[in-house]
């Protein structure tokens, strides 16, 4: 008898663990879209298919493209294999689990999420948002566009974990993994992340579009009455970082586990790098380093978010 429970047993298993897996490859292939979505406006790539949206240049494949043009086409590309990825994640997760596990609400928010992200790309080619561009409209754009990112890692972050958790009824070995101290701390923390990154992107296409010879001529051009708004704008990004780092020093305190401190230590390299990406003066490279510890930090905050406010997940298969 132990033998057959053991072989009908396992393929749910497997399955699962399968499903888990594939989960988390979606998301750490929609960070590297995000990505190359950076290098994309790093090098003002952003026109290079033109103002055609889906097709590049009026074509589905580009001939004799430029450089602009293999930038922008990859990142087109990838956004499709993206797609593709989510969906099949939400047919087998639909197919796989039960009615009301947790992990099918957030995959279906991870489709609403990604149909809005690809809108909001459209948008910005489709309205001239791109290369040189400053204007306000473009400003408002790059906030909404940003935070839809963040919303989408977010989900596909939570469907991963949802379809990762073994132990039911497991809670977080954090002291008070439910208390209203908590929920408030990771909610904080999480609104925090969201206004610093904003700012941030704006940070960086500030750095883009009207890059700086020396640092010094840099913090001269933040408070020059002369300089255009997005460079008057930059000091913003650091305010939110203080309010960022204030917040998540707050969630620690309330919430004392392995997960909150490796948040803590996320927030930390984030740090670091963000200083290295101020020396070089924004090259593409640190830009690109930036905005993959900006993306590593937030799944690792929106994984302890799980923990806190949905600690009993049911992940069976």
């Amino acid at each position: 008898m132990s033998t057959t429970v053991a072989t009908k047993s396992s393929p749910v298993r497997s399955t699962s663990t399968a499903l888990a897996w594939f989960a988390w490859a979606t998301l750490g292939f929609m960070i590297l879209v995000v990505l190359w979505g950076a290098v994309v406006r790093a090098t003002g790539s952003g026109a290079g298919c033109g103002d055609n949206w889906p097709l590049c240049n009026g074509d589905f494949v580009p001939h004799h493209p430029r450089l602009a043009t293999i930038i922008e086409f990859t990142h087109r590309s990838m956004t499709g294999i993206c797609t593709a990825m989510v969906l099949a994640l939400a047919a087998w997760t639909f197919a796989t689990t039960t009615p009301r596990h947790r992990a099918r609400r957030a995959v279906v928010w991870s489709m609403v999420l990604l149909v809005t992200e690809a809108l909001l790309g459209a948008l910005l080619v489709l309205r001239g948002y791109v290369e040189k561009n400053a204007s306000l409209a473009r400003v408002a754009a790059q906030v909404v566009h940003f935070t839809n990112t963040f919303m989408l890692l977010a989900a596909l972050s939570l469907t991963a974990w949802f379809l990762s958790r073994r132990n039911p009824g497991v809670r977080p070995d954090s002291a008070r993994p439910c208390s209203a101290g908590a929920r408030r701390a990771v909610l904080l923390a999480a609104a925090a992340t969201v206004v610093m990154g904003a700012t941030g992107s704006l940070a960086a296409l500030a750095d883009t579009i009207f890059p700086s010879a020396s640092l010094a001529e840099a913090l001269a051009r933040d408070f020059a009455a002369s300089s255009p708004m997005l460079i008057r704008m930059r000091w913003i990004h650091p305010a939110a970082a203080l309010l960022g780092v204030a917040s998540v020093l707050y969630l620690v305190a309330e919430v004392r586990s392995r997960m909150s401190l490796a948040v803590a230590g996320f927030l930390l390299l984030q740090l670091l790098i963000g200083l290295g990406d101020l020396l070089s003066l924004a090259s593409t490279t640190m830009q690109v380093l930036h905005l993959l510890g900006a993306d590593l930090f937030w799944v690792a905050l929106v994984g302890l978010a799980g923990e806190i406010l949905w600690p009993d997940t049911l992940a069976s298969a």
